[in-house]
């Protein structure tokens, strides 16, 4: 097992963004296929075309089957072998339905076991009839019962979110005190099995405009925030706050926690695309919560640069890395609980057997102490 490549489903999104560009230019690096075996959901003719577009002359193995890709190659798994027509840099209802096939032919065969992780590439959710996000709709199609959860990520800072996609007039009804548990209890939880913080400390942002500077409270934060945050700590969870947003982000306050949960999609989303701008980090985004590890480049489509050729490989090649390092975290966190020590007698004996265990510590001494007499008097 250690010495198998990880493999690395990678769909293709929208086919009239970036997808195609930034996985080819991924891969570029010759490094990239010593370190895992890719498996590219897509379409051998849309490649084609982005490939002749762009320039470029990736070395493709064209598969129909998971089981048939190679180490050392980059394998495209073929989803779909109908055309689709190309309009570059528009979003359309056919690249749209694409982008689909192709990620549901992936969760498809992680049912199967045929690959480890998935890494996707960006899509135009709007082009989508009933899509609201990757993270819903693989929670939907794997993890019904679980909750998936979007993490930013980048080299100092990770990012969660309690609501996402949901309009900002929406927001203030949309919160409360479960769901910011439940969503933090998640973070932690991915800190620890999915990044390895044994201990991670969690800020929690207020949702009103200087909530909780100088102890000034808005209603929200009085009601809602802090008795969740109160309840995290009896939960030995170590989160803390609400902090005001724009202190919190502008002061570096930070780069003091392990994590970071924002109330609504752009009060996270925002400062973490400036602060990875600034220091040209390559953004990530990670689902967190679920059975499947996924990842993705923290940009979009981007179809105002679609077929120029302008897009980098960097932010893929890093949403690959997270992806290869979150599966070997999580083997390592869960190697220890795979084989609990046995108890120390089996329920089906009866309570006689159980309770030469519970002898009082004081009875037990008192015995010692009768065995030690009768062998006196018999030395005697």
């Amino acid at each position: 097992m250690e010495d198998k490549k990880i493999r690395v489903a990678i769909t293709h999104g929208d086919t009239n963004g970036v997808g195609y560009e930034v996985i080819f230019k991924a891969f570029e690096d010759p490094a990239m296929l010593e370190l895992c075996t890719p498996i590219i959901y897509g379409s051998p003719k849309v490649a084609s075309y982005h490939a002749k577009t762009l320039g470029m002359e990736p070395q493709l193995s064209i598969i129909n089957f998971a089981k048939e890709a190679r180490d050392g190659r980059l394998n495209l798994l073929t989803t779909f072998s109908e055309e689709v027509k190309i309009d570059l840099g528009i979003a359309t209802p056919e690249a749209g339905e694409a982008a689909k096939t192709a990620l549901d032919r992936a969760l498809a065969d992680f049912k199967e076991d045929a690959f480890d992780v998935l890494v996707t590439a960006p899509i135009a959710k709007n082009s989508i009839r009933g899509f609201d996000g990757h993270t819903s709709y693989i929670t939907r199609n794997l993890d019904e019962d679980k909750h998936g959860l979007t993490i930013l990520v980048s080299d100092n800072l990770r990012v969660a979110l309690v609501t996402n996609n949901v309009s900002l007039k929406d927001v203030a009804e949309t919160i409360n005190q479960q769901k910011i548990v439940e969503k933090a209890k998640i973070f932690h939880e991915a800190l620890r099995r999915d990044f390895s913080l044994s201990n991670p400390r969690i800020a929690v942002l207020a949702l009103n405009p200087r909530g909780g500077e100088d102890g000034v409270l808005g209603d929200e934060e009085q009601e809602i925030i802090r008795p969740a945050v109160e309840e995290l700590a009896k939960q030995s969870i170590q989160a803390f706050g609400p902090y005001p947003a724009d202190d919190f982000f502008g002061d570096g306050s930070y780069a003091q926690f392990d994590g970071v949960l924002a109330m609504y999609h752009d009060q996270g989303q925002t400062p973490f695309k400036a602060l990875t701008s600034i220091s040209d980090d390559k953004g990530v985004r990670v689902t967190a919560g679920l059975s499947l590890v996924r990842t993705a480049p923290a940009h979009g489509a981007c179809f105002n640069l679609a077929g120029l050729g302008r897009m980098e490989g960097d932010s893929m090649r890093h949403a690959i890395f997270e992806a290869i390092d979150i599966f070997r975290h999580r083997r390592e966190y869960d190697a220890p609980l795979a084989n609990p020590l046995p108890k120390l007698y089996h329920e089906k004996r009866d309570d006689s057997e159980k309770v030469r265990f519970n002898v009082p510590h004081e009875k037990k001494k008192e015995e010692r102490g009768e065995r030690r007499e009768e062998r006196e008097e018999t030395t005697e």
